[in-house]
């Protein structure tokens, strides 16, 4: 079963096929997602990176971590549960009749 891993702390210059043929180094890689900003169409900092097995995501967590790439040192970690966040509406948590007078 895949190992998800979050690898933060990367270069906007950082593409997703040169963390691709970085993690190759340590195993089998089931996928490579840089993640990008969805306005401005450029990396926001992090990706993530399944590895084919829990072996050799620990072998990438140990040889990557505080690796520096393209200047920048990396944060590769296993990743965690996406956690629920309360969604801002047209409001933004304000009640904007309390107050008013009519």
């Amino acid at each position: 079963m895949a190992t998800k891993l979050f690898v933060g702390n990367l270069s906007f210059n950082t593409t997703e096929g040169e963390l691709l043929d970085l993690f190759k180094q340590a195993g089998n890689v089931s996928s490579c997602e840089l993640i990008m900003d969805k306005f401005t169409n450029k990396s926001r900092g992090f990706a993530f990176v399944a590895m084919g097995s829990q072996e050799e995501a620990n072998a990438a967590i140990a040889k990557f971590n505080s690796f520096e790439l393209d200047g920048r040192r990396l944060t590769v970690n296993e990743a965690r549960p996406r956690e629920e966040r309360p969604r801002g509406g047209f409001r933004g948590g304000r009640d904007f009749n309390r107050g008013s007078r009519h």
